[in-house]
């Protein structure tokens, strides 16, 4: 009869480690679907915002579900592929004034430490290249869900939001005081590898 219940402990035991392993592992991003994006939000002149996004974008994640702050993220992003739905504005932001897309066609980021609250938001530190230049930031992430697909596959996502000064960046158009910093929303959908 112990040895039973021993089995059984066992089991129960193994069964339940699966199932909080289930969601952990490496994750690349659902580049053939719509289901993600990199948006940015800045001020015009203070009386309104200006929303645009960058519509090429590739990276990968990987999810410790019992260690969360082992998980890590990269990114890549295809600085040319910047829309703010409006194609002459859209030139200037790729011109030397700000993003200089034909000297630095990327940009990059790269986590270096997770770090996990109680109430289990994280703060995702890493390095952004963006114009060339590396700067360390955090990005404010948030787990939406995970769980299986309608096709045979695992998928989690995320959201991030960050907020970079476009001076540390080295992007020299002064657009006034309203307009010194730009939000950066971050909505990605991985599928487990």
């Amino acid at each position: 009869m112990k040895k039973i219940l021993l089995a059984s402990a066992i089991s129960a035991a193994m069964v339940a480690s699966v199932q909080a392993n289930e969601h952990s592992g490496t994750y690349a991003f659902d580049t053939q679907g719509t289901h993600q994006f990199v948006t940015f939000k800045i001020s015009h002149l203070g009386y309104s915002w200006l929303y645009g996004r960058f519509n090429d974008f590739d990276g990968e994640f990987t999810y410790d579900a019992d260690n969360p702050e082992n998980s890590s993220v990269s990114v890549t992003i295809d600085t040319s592929s910047v829309d703010s739905n409006h194609a002459e504005r859209d030139k200037h932001l790729r011109s030397e004034d700000f993003l200089y897309v034909s000297e630095f066609p990327e940009a990059t980021f790269k986590s270096k430490r997770v770090v996990v609250d109680e109430a289990g938001e994280a703060d995702i530190i890493g390095d952004l290249t963006l114009r060339g230049v590396t700067r360390e930031i955090t990005l404010d992430a948030e787990l939406v869900g995970h769980g299986e697909d309608p096709w045979g596959g695992y998928r989690m996502g995320f959201e991030a939001e960050t907020e970079l000064r476009l001076k540390d960046f080295g992007i020299p158009m002064d657009l006034g005081k309203a307009s010194e910093t730009v939000e950066i929303e971050i909505s990605v959908e991985g599928i487990r590898q």
